[in-house]
């Protein structure tokens, strides 16, 4: 009889394989709390490696870090409509603390452009003080009616990058730069994730913004999922919070602002984009484990090569992991790497020793082969690089053959059973729009026919990507 496989097949139970994976891979659990979750430490490893490199990409964009409280009055979210009707469904509120009623209810933080403004307002004086470029990395509490661990949960670790700025223009152009150069850059060169940047519909902007760009990536079964977002708020809240600079020429100008975010919701899109039926597999430039080295038995030769071999190749940049526990059966452990998705494992037994070789097992191509152990720290920075730029490839041509044009609302939704379609949003419109919601499907975000972003929602040609999402 054939052993039943360690995870649910894709092609059997898409939702169930992801859960599986999680749950074996050891990324994270279940909170106490529904729709909270626990990050173990392999998972948080990759949410870590997440935060480096777009920590550094945002200060490279000139924002600096901060951080503002988690509790926000009440009264703030009221004092920008559009915002607060947005995020009502959403709000966890305390009424209740230290024993006795509040005098103010106060939020549980869902997104910062309120309690931000309020410091903005006092911080911003003079054009002298623009643009005013602040990040800061968080948790945020939206309570989620659908939960899924990493996609959808109540509590989620983001950043949210805020900023003021003196023009309409400035304001624009920074929320574009963040797109491209943060967002983009990072999710194609890091992640190694095909991303569509494209411009939000009304109907799907955030709740107070003039515009939202997005990145949109298709998964594995399909759907989409928006991995980041960048908005221009216009100046709703700086009117609402009286945020305002005195201009060169003497005025009182209220400033242009924008606000930007990513969560670990890029976790789980690095699961569902990458992932296939024998686990996940991790980025290269992303992995906070790039190599393990294996002791394929306890004999004192092999485990002394092993630990050799782990401090040569991590002295050759290589982020590296040692794995002597030989009273675990090897094959248990190969078993284990492969579902945490770790690009290369280096094997050791002591027939290799006496050849001075090891297997170079290869995590996103597959296959094995045996290597010099002399060779492996030359070799293996080539090796990662090969496998980074083949995820990358795959995902884009993943979605290149499961997009489809279409001339109709039917033939969207039909499309959208399976990937996404192009349609032209002439021929779309709001209209369609809401038809396609009926039938779970969503406008995922505007293009322009050569795939850039449009300057504006009926810029001529404009085509909209529709598929179903999570």
């Amino acid at each position: 009889m054939a052993k039943a496989p360690v995870l649910t097949p894709q092609a059997d139970d898409f939702p169930r394989w992801y859960q599986d994976l999680i749950n074996k891979a050891e990324l994270a659990d279940n909170g106490p709390v529904r729709g909270t979750m626990v990050i173990r430490p392999y998972g948080y490893g990759l949410w870590e490696r997440m935060q480096q490199e777009m920590d550094t990409r945002i200060k490279q964009a000139g924002a600096q870090n901060a951080y503002f409280p988690l509790f926000i009055p009440q009264s703030f979210l009221t004092r920008e409509a559009e915002h607060v009707e947005g995020f009502a469904p959403e709000l966890a509120v305390v009424t209740h603390g230290g024993g006795k009623d509040l005098e103010e209810p106060v939020v549980v933080r869902p997104t910062s452009e309120t309690i931000i403004n309020e410091y903005f307002s006092k911080w911003v004086q003079s054009y002298r003080d623009l643009p005013l470029l602040i990040n800061q990395w968080a948790n945020v509490v939206r309570w989620e009616m659908r939960p899924r661990v990493f996609l959808r949960t109540t509590e989620f670790l983001w950043q949210e990058g805020h900023t003021a700025h003196a023009t309409y223009e400035d304001a624009r152009d920074y929320a574009a730069r963040i797109h491209r150069e943060v967002y983009a850059d990072f999710m194609a060169n890091v992640l190694g994730m095909d991303v569509v940047l494209g411009r939000k519909t009304a109907k799907e902007r955030f709740a107070g913004a003039i515009n939202t760009l997005t990145l949109e990536g298709m998964m594995g079964d399909g759907k989409a999922l928006q991995l980041g977002t960048s908005h221009e708020l216009g100046q709703n809240f700086a009117k609402a919070f009286h945020t305002q600079y005195l201009s060169a020429e003497g005025g009182q100008e209220h400033v242009w602002q924008t606000s930007w975010g990513s969560s670990t919701r890029m976790v789980g899109g690095l699961i569902m984009m990458h992932g296939d039926d024998n686990g996940l597999r991790v980025p290269p430039r992303l992995a906070h484990v790039q190599v393990v080295v294996l002791a394929i038995k306890g004999d004192d030769e092999v485990v002394a090569k092993v630990r050799e071999v782990g401090e040569k190749l991590t002295a050759a940049g290589l982020r590296v992991v040692v794995d002597d526990r030989t009273d675990t059966p090897f094959g248990r452990r190969a078993v284990d790497w492969e579902l945490k998705g770790v690009p290369v494992r280096i094997e050791i037994g002591p027939r290799d020793l006496e050849a001075g070789t090891a297997m170079l097992a290869r995590r996103i191509p597959g296959g094995k082969a045996p290597v010099a152990l002399d060779s492996l720290a030359q070799l293996l920075p080539t090796v990662l690089e090969e496998d980074q730029a083949q995820l990358l490839r795959e995902s884009r041509e993943r979605r290149e053959s499961r997009t489809v044009d279409v001339a109709t609302v039917e033939e969207a939704a039909e499309a959208a059973a399976t990937g996404w379609a192009r349609i032209p949003w002439a021929d779309l419109g709001p209209v369609g729009e809401e038809e396609l919601a009926q039938q779970g499907v969503s406008v995922r975000c505007l293009v322009t026919k050569d795939g850039a972003v449009p300057d504006s929602d009926d810029a001529p040609g404009t085509l909209a990507i529709v598929a179903r999402a999570y």
